[in-house]
C-alpha cells in the first residue's frame, strides 16, 4: 500500500516545521529522505508514524487515515525506528527483538512459532543472533543499534520508517543494514529512511524526497532528484554525481558552493 502525505503541515512550539508536504511513497522501493539540518526530516517521519499530529493535512496508508487506525493495527502496519533509540529494561537481547511481535499477539499470550521464527529471521538479518543471551545494556552502541533494527524487522510491518539507522555503525555494518533494507523493499514492503550521507543515499535509494526549510524541494526517482543542481540548492555544496557499475549513484561532496552575484 502506498503511504501518502497530503498537504501535510506540522507546528511545534509555535514554529512551522513542515508546510505543504505532498508526496506519495511507494511500496517495493527504498525512499531516502534528505535535506540539511533543520529541514524537518525527523519530524516528517514521526508524523508519518502518527507520533506527531499534523496541524494540516493527512497521512494515509492506502485509503485509510493513519491517525485513525487502531493502535495495534498501526503498529503492525508501520514499524518506526527512531534515532538514538534506547531500551529502558536491561533484558536479554532476544527479548528486546521479540517485543516487535507484541502487536501480532493477544494480550498476555505466549509467542507462537511464527513469532519465534520472525525473531530468528530478524536477528540473522542483522547479525545479532550471537548476542541473543546478552543483556542489552552490555552491548556496544553499534550492537544495540542493530538489535533495535531487528526489533522492527521482527514485526514484519508493511512500512519500515527509519531515522538515521546507520548512526553508530562501523562501515561494514552500515553496508549490511542498507542491504537488509533493500531486501525488505524487494519483498514488496515500503522503506523510508532519513540519511545524511549522500554516498549511502545514492547507493540505496530508489526514490528521494529532498527537503529544505520544511518544504519539498523536489521528489521522485533518485537519478532525477540527486543532481548537482538540486543538491547544491539543498545543501549549499558542490557534489559530483556519477553512476556506479551496479547502476546506483555515487554522490561525492566536493566543497561549499561558491556564492553567485
Amino acid at each position: 500500500m502506498e503511504l501518502t502525505l497530503d498537504d501535510l503541515g506540522v507546528t511545534l512550539s509555535r514554529r512551522r516545521v513542515l508546510d505543504g508536504i505532498s508526496v506519495i511513497l511507494r511500496p517495493g522501493r527504498v525512499t531516502a529522505i534528505l535535506g540539511p539540518n533543520g529541514a524537518g526530516k525527523s519530524t516528517l517521519l514521526r508524523t508519518a508514524a502518527a507520533l506527531i499530529a499534523p496541524a494540516t493535512g493527512t497521512v494515509r496508508l492506502g485509503d485509510r487515515n493513519v491517525a485513525t487506525l487502531d493502535p495495534r493495527e498501526r503498529a503492525r502496519r508501520i514499524g518506526y525506528l527512531p534515532q538514538n533509540a534506547g531500551v529502558h529494561w536491561n533484558i536479554a537481547t532476544s527479548e528486546v527483538v521479540a517485543l516487535g511481535r507484541l502487536p501480532h499477539r493477544a494480550p498476555f499470550a505466549a509467542p507462537g512459532q511464527h513469532d519465534l521464527d520472525a525473531v530468528t529471521r530478524a536477528m540473522a538479518a542483522t547479525e545479532t543472533a550471537h548476542l541473543a543471551d546478552r543483556p542489552v545494556n552490555e552491548l556496544s552502541g553499534g550492537e544495540r543499534a542493530r538489535v533495535l533494527l531487528a526489533r522492527v524487522l521482527a514485526g514484519e510491518p508493511d512500512w519500515l520508517l527509519a531515522d538515521e539507522p546507520l548512526a553508530g555503525l562501523d562501515p561494514r555494518h552500515q553496508f549490511d543494514i542498507l542491504d537488509r533494507l533493500q531486501e525488505v523493499a524487494r519483498q514488496g514492503r515500503g522503506v523510508a529512511i532519513v540519511l545524511h550521507d549522500l554516498l549511502h543515499a545514492g547507493r540505496v535509494a530508489d526514490d528521494v524526497l529532498l527537503l529544505k526549510e520544511g518544504r519539498v524541494l523536489t521528489s521522485g526517482e533518485a537519478a532525477a532528484v540527486m543532481t548537482p543542481d538540486n543538491l547544491r540548492a539543498a545543501f549549499g555544496v558542490e557534489v559530483s554525481v556519477q553512476r556506479n557499475t551496479g547502476g546506483g549513484l555515487v554522490c561525492t561532496p566536493i566543497g561549499r558552493a561558491l556564492a553567485t552575484a
